[in-house]
């Protein structure tokens, strides 16, 4: 395998600056479309570069394999996080470095380094030792990159609702996850969901004075703590009415699978900095991470905040709450019980306002599917162990729009790893994991013949 070459092409795909949050870099934006497109085209793809509303869509198919073969959607991102902070880097995260065994940059690992290898993958699975031809795919393949994933996809639902016959397939693969180690592979095969708020408690018309007002009008930031208080009880419970009924019980199977796998309190504490671990005491550490729901307070905000004091009751407080939710919930639906739920525990003369700022869908796949299977003997093939299963914490929202839109699954072969820094400084990927990629991802397209 000419992985020096492979490592060439992905530093001038990192080189890129697909920032998809700035404006200043909408140009950027285009190149690594332009940079798809050409190199999708070098393998015998047919190409187009598709409008949305934002950013555009990188779309390829190579359907010569015929209708009687398997077609497979290959789902990645192009756009990237903004760098920020610049001074807590090693190196420049837009010229990539290899440094001890690893090569950093914005991208590597989240998602130009992963998506890379699927494309790598083909490039070696159609070499016929002819620089000027290639072999034909044995199955039929599309492509679906899109430049907003790392501002929330806001554009691509409507894309893939306004496109489905052009992006019907058997299977979905995605990679834009982990595996435990390097020896130590994982297939995602359920996603929690996300239903994020914001609260906002109004109380004055401006900001009084403490001394003159105190004691005699309601404070919204101490009335928002105690919001927040009976959102969860003291056995991390949530107290929202009918915020469990539709959640998804595991069966003993599972809980069985689960529990070989080797991500415990010491591994939380390790990865987070945290002294202890706590959660429902009736599920284990792996249960609590992927299969149960979860609230959050994601930031408060109000008040005075410089230095110094300033004796104030402020007007107004605000907090974004989010909540992760498991198969069978609704994100709709629990959007609306935490609103009514606020509603009910805010004091008289109190003006609060309830958003819903995002949602998305939990949600299960089938591992009894010969995809799955495939995937399953590509990484005992390339690691020398077959993979965990994991219920992940995270959420991928096209997941779920592939399977209510779509009608299929996805099959989600991460092969970042824990400490990549994804959003952070110092991002970074595995050479080892790079090159173990690629011969995965040819392994499962041969397993398709």
């Amino acid at each position: 395998m000419n992985t020096k070459k492979y490592i060439s092409e992905l530093s001038e795909f990192l080189a890129i600056p697909t920032i998809s949050a700035q404006k200043k870099h909408v140009l950027d934006m285009k190149k690594g479309c332009v940079w798809l497109e050409t190199k999708l085209k070098s393998l015998g793809f047919e190409v187009d570069i598709l409008p949305t509303k934002g950013h555009m869509v990188v779309y390829a198919e190579n359907l010569k394999a015929g209708s009687e073969k398997p077609t497979i959607l290959v789902y990645g991102h192009y756009d990237v996080q903004s760098p920020d902070p610049i001074s807590e880097w090693t190196s420049d995260p837009f010229k990539p470095e290899i440094r001890n065994g690893n090569i950093y940059g914005r991208g590597t690992s989240d998602d130009k380094g992963q998506l890379y290898t699927w494309i790598a993958g083909l490039d070696e699975l159609t070499k016929d030792g002819n620089a000027k031809t290639r072999k034909p795919f044995p199955i039929n393949i599309k492509f679906l990159i899109e430049g907003e994933e790392e501002i929330g996809s806001k554009n691509l639902n409507d894309f893939i609702h306004e496109n489905q016959s052009l992006l019907t397939a058997d299977i979905a693969v995605i990679s834009d996850t982990h595996c435990l180690s390097e020896t130590v592979p994982l297939i995602c095969y359920g996603l929690r969901g996300l239903c994020y708020m914001q609260i906002n408690v109004k109380c004055l018309g401006k900001d009084a004075h403490s001394g003159l007002y105190g004691g005699n009008v309601y404070n919204p930031a101490n009335v928002l703590a105690q919001i927040i208080t009976k959102l969860k009880d003291e056995n991390h419970k949530i107290r929202i009415p009918g915020f469990y009924d539709n959640v998804r019980v595991l069966t003993k199977d599972e809980r069985d699978k689960l529990s070989l796998f080797p991500f415990k309190e010491r591994e939380v504490c390790l990865e987070t900095g945290a002294e202890i671990v706590v959660g429902e005491k009736e599920y284990s550490v792996i249960e609590r991470a992927g299969a149960r729901p979860t609230l959050d307070v994601n930031g408060i905000w109000g008040g005075y905040q410089e230095e110094g004091p300033k004796t104030i009751i402020p007007a107004e407080v605000n907090a974004k709450i989010s909540m992760r939710l498991v198969p069978n919930q609704s994100s709709e639906e629990i959007a609306q019980k935490f609103t009514d739920y606020v509603r009910t525990i805010t004091p008289q003369g109190i003006s609060v306002e309830i958003e819903e700022l995002s949602g998305g869908e939990p949600i299960l796949m089938d591992t009894g599917s010969k995809y799955f299977k495939a995937a399953e003997d590509a990484y005992k093939k390339v690691f020398g162990r077959v993979p965990l299963y994991e219920l992940s914490g995270g959420s991928i929202p096209v997941t779920a729009i592939f399977k209510r839109l779509l009608n299929i699954d996805s099959v989600l072969m991460g092969y970042g790893l824990p400490d990549d820094g994804l959003h952070s400084p110092n991002e970074k990927l595995s050479l080892n994991m790079f090159e173990r990629g690629i011969r995965t991802n040819l392994e499962f397209l041969k397993n398709l013949k």
